[in-house]
């Protein structure tokens, strides 16, 4: 079956579990000055510019910062940015934050934020996975004075303070723009983030030391220690036998087990939605079959058997039994909060009845064979 047509019934809204093993873990992370953590995050670069990736971004932002952030309610708020505000339909202004150093003692001001957005817009040749659509409608950016940075856009973009809560800020180097390759090499990441990078073994871990002339503060750790862990029971195990005191992206099965031998749960919603897309596109479709086995027309053509499928589809089934609680039905394409959803939207509930009357009146009283294919976990 092809993904990638417009058809996407939303199934549920993620949460990402992340699991703290004994009663008091940052008091023992503490006495020990290190923070091990399982993740199922394999870093696949250091630059941090290069592919927009959860695995990149999650990890390196702990070593670089943006320019404006979003809270846990998606609210922007003030990063390397202290404030901005639009000087006219095409211009904007942001102001920069004195006296923040990047991790190899040099001063951040607004000549970094210049080189940053030059950088993606003009340098970068990356995946499909980019940052380039964030910055692709500046038509200028300029450094008036060292924290203040005046940009111009082609035409109105008035959601440019939240593509920059997706771009990291990078230092200007002497000439020329960093190389991906070279970054990746072992030149070390310099940012401005509450952690300094050590060490990067692709596939394996990522080490970090305390930045102490932080900004916003000392960090707590005096090293973190990211290991990837791929598989979800291994990390369930390393957990549980102490090799680490903290593991991410915990299956919602195992959460009451490690409850039961002490472990603290921090369930956290993530911008991102579970949803099952069919092609109509195709007039026949591989694993799509009648119930004899023989080949049928595309059914997902026909918006009565997309419609009968939507209402045989119960979302909080799915919520209660499969992740134990950790999900939010969905009744959009994104969670609430982000640009363009609503909170009045609720989930449909089921309604096999009718799910059963329409997929006859569409020529299928009997049903039809179906497989589905998804990535895992």
């Amino acid at each position: 079956m092809k993904l990638g047509s417009p058809f996407r019934p939303r199934l549920l809204s993620a949460f990402l579990i992340s699991i703290f093993l004994g009663s008091a873990p940052a008091t023992l992370a503490q006495e020990r000055g290190e923070l091990r953590i399982a993740t199922s995050y394999k870093l696949m670069t250091l630059d941090p510019q290069y592919a927009n990736l959860n695995e990149n971004t999650s990890l390196l932002s702990h070593i670089y910062e943006r320019l404006v952030y979003q809270d846990e309610n998606l609210e922007l708020k003030p990063g390397l940015a202290t404030s901005w505000r639009p000087v006219s339909d095409t211009q904007w202004a942001f102001k920069l934050r004195d006296k923040v150093r990047f991790h190899d003692g040099s001063a951040f001001d607004a000549d970094d934020v210049v080189y940053t957005i030059e950088r993606i817009r003009d340098f970068l040749k990356p995946p499909s996975g980019g940052f380039r659509s964030y910055v692709s409608g500046i038509k200028s950016v300029s450094a008036p004075d060292p924290l203040t940075v005046l940009i111009e856009t082609d035409g109105a973009v008035p959601n440019l303070p939240l593509f920059f809560s997706s771009l990291f800020v990078m230092n200007r180097p002497a000439k020329g723009f960093e190389t991906t390759e070279n970054l990746n090499a072992g030149h070390p990441p310099n940012g401005t983030g509450p952690y300094r990078f050590e060490s990067w073994s692709s596939g394996e871990s990522l080490r970090l030391a305390r930045n102490d002339d932080y900004w916003g503060g000392k960090p707590a750790w005096s090293k973190v220690t990211f290991r990837v862990i791929e598989n979800p029971a291994a990390r369930v195990a390393a957990l549980s036998t102490g090799e680490v005191d903290v593991a991410d992206a915990i299956p919602a099965r195992d959460v009451a087990s490690l409850k039961e031998r002490g472990a603290r749960v921090a369930s956290v919603g993530a911008a991102r939605v579970n949803f099952v897309q069919f092609d109509v596109a195709r007039d026949t479709l591989p694993g799509v079959t009648a119930k004899s086995g023989e080949p049928i027309a595309n059914p997902f053509k026909n918006p009565l058997v997309r419609r009968a499928l939507t209402l045989a589809t119960d979302r909080g089934i799915l919520v209660d039994k499969i992740l134990a609680g950790y999900g939010t039905a969905a009744a959009q394409v994104f969670p609430n909060g982000l640009p363009g959803t609503s909170a009045k939207l609720l989930p449909e509930a089921p309604n096999y009845d009718e799910a059963k009357m329409l997929l006859a009146k569409a020529g299928f009283p009997d049903g039809f064979n179906l497989v589905l294919a998804g990535p895992a976990g």
